[in-house]
């Protein structure tokens, strides 16, 4: 079942932004690794789909854009939504697609200038993360590696 996170206003048109995202713990599981941005909001590292591309290529090709890493994506976590406004005012649904991944080699430098890889402690990762349903998939990824 899919988990929906804020809310949706009655007769307001919402543009979906479909997108997968990988949810990367340190070695001790205690820490998540975010991308955070210039406005100093955190994300789970990933992105909108572009085109047919599959998860695997959207991830990869955000995990480059985003971090210079590459990565192994593994276990798929789930699908979880978003209703909220941009910070344009835009309402939008955000549509993310959530797996595990391990961090492989770094290939280059980030594209995205703007965009911080920062380690979060796990336990207080709700606040910083932007999104409710990053920080559900999250707490679901932890639970896989019990």
């Amino acid at each position: 079942m899919k988990r929906v996170f804020g809310e949706k206003i009655n007769r307001t048109d919402y543009e979906t932004r479909k997108g997968v995202y990988a949810v990367i713990f340190n070695s001790k599981k205690d820490k998540v690794m975010t991308v955070q941005n210039g406005r100093g909001h955190h994300f789970l590292p990933g992105g909108g789909i572009e085109n047919d591309e599959s998860h695997f290529k959207c991830l990869e090709r955000e995990m480059l854009e985003e971090t210079g890493y590459k990565a192994f994506i593994g276990s798929y976590i789930g699908n979880a939504m978003r209703f909220f406004q941009s910070t344009k005012g835009e309402s939008l649904l955000s549509d993310g697609y959530f797996y595990l991944a391990n961090l492989s080699n770094k290939v280059q430098e980030p594209i995205e200038d703007d965009h911080y890889i920062e380690w979060i402690d796990i336990d207080g990762a709700k606040k910083p993360l932007f999104h409710e349903h990053h920080y559900w998939a999250v707490k679901k990824g932890l639970v896989l590696f019990q």
